[in-house]
């Protein structure tokens, strides 16, 4: 399998990688075997993917455990990447939020160690309702310094942030701490980050790790109509605001210009004899830009079917006929990529 490097890192990353959320199972997406991701996890490595990606607030911790426990005797195949949230973004915090990571994982060492969201009030309430943390908000500075310093101790070998756009980034920049990565949305029905913020980080030589590349089901094939769409995963920006549990944002979605571009990317599938999973997950991994595309495979079949992606090769014709599809998508929900927030109350700026 194609590897990529991760910015300007010796890090070489599958072009496909592996989305662990629903590893250890949840309320989110549902039980989880451990028995399935053990087979899983051993197939994904022999197919050739090695980057695992994960995060502390997935499922209580109990994907990383999950995680730890498949990997055990191949942690050297593997490159883990897992983040921290914003709330613990102080130095004690970190140093524990990492203590405890690295437990769960089963490993001396996380290769690549990420701030899940921007240290910002906003992206701190989602994480805790202690007023004090959220009206303050921790150092920037002593944050990225903590990191440093777990770095030189070798428990992690590179820094990296997530869902921070161009503005954010800088902040970080202005710490003099290098950063590897930045882990962002991108998929054919959430191409935000193409105007600003993907020719930000090619010039800034930032890797970008794309996760959430099949819309959360919604580019699987699975569902017939958008009704069929859970409410847990109708959250976002594409859908009414109705429609969503818990949902956040007052907007009326894209749903009509989903309903729209869903059957012509089916018919772009058929022509080319291939599983709308595979058409969309290539059409992400041909962005040269993108270093490594996370999706989730619970059993062998999800992760065939993925991997079979990965050697997709898409032509320039119909790299153009998707993007003209989904270009009304892409001009509702406008270019900032945080699609569970208004975008006057965005996370990401």
């Amino acid at each position: 399998m194609e590897k990529r490097r991760l910015g300007n890192s010796n890090l070489m990353v599958s072009v496909l990688g592996m989305g662990c959320w629903q590893y250890g199972g949840g309320t989110y997406w549902g039980d989880q075997s451990q028995n399935d991701v053990n087979t899983i996890v051993g197939e994904a490595l022999d197919l050739g993917i090695n980057y695992f990606d994960t995060a502390e607030v997935y499922n209580n911790g109990e994907s990383e455990k999950s995680l730890g426990i498949a990997l055990k005797n191949k942690r050297e195949q593997a490159i883990i990447g897992t983040k921290f949230n914003p709330a613990q973004a102080y130095p004690s915090s970190i140093k524990k939020a990492c203590e405890n990571s690295l437990k769960r994982l089963q490993t001396d060492y996380i290769d690549l160690y990420m701030l899940h969201w921007p240290i910002h009030s906003h992206s701190i309430r989602h994480f805790t309702d202690d007023e004090e943390i959220i009206n303050t908000s921790p150092n920037i500075q002593l944050a990225f310094e903590t990191l440093n310093q777990l770095r030189k101790e070798g428990k992690i070998r590179y820094i990296g942030i997530s869902n921070h756009g161009i503005n954010q980034m800088q902040e970080v920049r202005s710490t003099n701490i290098p950063f590897l990565c930045n882990e962002l949305p991108y998929n054919l029905f959430s191409r935000g980050i193409e105007k600003d913020i993907l020719p930000n980080c090619e010039e800034n030589n930032v890797g970008v790790i794309g996760y959430m590349p099949l819309q959360q089901g919604l580019l699987t094939g699975k569902y017939k109509n958008l009704d069929e769409v859970k409410p847990m995963q109708a959250r976002s920006r594409h859908f009414h605001y109705l429609r969503g549990e818990g949902t956040r944002h007052r907007e009326k979605g894209a749903e009509e210009e989903i309903t729209r571009a869903l059957p012509e990317i089916q018919d772009i599938a058929n022509e080319l004899g291939v599983h709308i999973i595979e058409l969309a997950l290539a059409w992400t991994i041909s962005d040269q830009r993108i270093s490594t595309v996370v999706a989730g495979s619970r059993t062998k079949k999800h992760l065939d079917l993925n991997v079979q992606a990965a050697y997709l090769k898409l032509d320039d014709k119909i790299i153009q006929r998707l993007n003209e599809i989904t270009k009304p998508i892409l001009d509702k929900l406008g270019s900032n990529p945080d699609y569970y927030e208004t975008r006057v109350n965005s996370r990401i700026f």
